[in-house]
C-alpha cells in the first residue's frame, strides 16, 4: 500500500473525458496520479477535497497533458500521527470543468512498530545440558583414547555388523553368507580408512 499509484485516461475514448482505473484507493503512505494522454492535448485540475486536504498536498494542481504522454502528479500524505483511517476525495477536472471524476482515497495509519529487546538479538543457551555432555564425551575420549567421530563410526560399524550377522541367519544359504561377508568388508575396509 505505501507508494501506491492511480492511473487516470485523458481524452481516450472522446474530448474532454476522463476514465480512472479505481474509483477507490487505499493507502498508508504518498501516492502518485499518472495522467495518461490521448486523441487530444488537455488541461487538467487536480484538488483534494474532505479530511484529505488536511494531510495530504499537490505539489501543483493544473497540468497540460500531451497527447500520448504520461504526466505524474505526486501527492504527498503526512500521516504521522493519525490513528483512524482518514478518507476525502481526489479530484480530477478537464474540459475547464465540462468532466470531472472523484476517486474515493483513504489513508489508513501506519502499523503499530515493534520493539525488540536487545536481550532477545543473542541465541539462548541452557546451562543445564551444557555442562553434563562435554563431561560425558571428555570421559569417552579419555578413557579410550579416541576421539567422539571415530567412536561413532566404530559403533556404527559393529552395528552393520550385528545386523549383517542377523539377516545371514535368517536368511540363510549363500545369498546370506555373501550379504555378511560384503557388510564384513565394508566395515573392515572403512576401519582401515578411518585408522590409516
Amino acid at each position: 500500500m505505501p507508494g501506491s499509484e492511480l492511473t487516470v485516461h485523458v481524452n481516450r475514448d472522446a474530448t474532454d473525458t476522463l476514465d480512472p482505473d479505481v474509483e477507490t484507493l487505499e493507502t498508508r503512505g504518498s501516492l502518485a496520479v499518472e495522467l495518461h494522454g490521448h486523441e487530444r492535448p488537455a488541461h487538467v485540475h487536480c484538488r483534494l477535497e474532505g479530511a484529505l486536504e488536511r494531510i495530504a498536498t499537490l505539489e501543483q494542481t493544473n497540468y497540460y497533458i500531451e497527447p500520448g504522454s504520461v504526466t505524474a502528479v505526486p501527492i504527498r500524505i503526512d500521516n504521522g500521527p493519525i490513528d483512524d483511517p482518514i478518507e476525502g476525495r481526489l479530484e480530477v477536472v478537464t474540459g475547464y470543468g465540462s468532466e470531472s471524476v472523484s476517486i474515493d482515497v483513504t489513508v489508513t495509519p501506519p502499523p503499530p512498530s515493534v520493539d525488540v529487546d536487545e536481550s532477545l538479538t543473542e541465541p539462548r543457551r541452557d546451562r543445564s545440558n551444557q555442562s553434563a555432555a562435554p563431561g560425558v564425551l571428555e570421559g569417552i575420549d579419555g578413557a579410550s583414547g579416541l576421539d567422539p567421530a571415530t567412536l561413532a563410526v566404530l559403533v556404527l560399524g559393529i552395528l552393520a555388523v550385528a545386523v549383517g550377522t542377523v539377516s545371514a541367519a535368517t536368511i540363510g544359504g549363500v545369498v546370506g553368507v555373501v550379504g555378511a561377508v560384503i557388510v564384513v568388508g565394508g566395515v573392515g575396509v572403512a576401519l582401515w580408512m578411518l585408522f590409516a
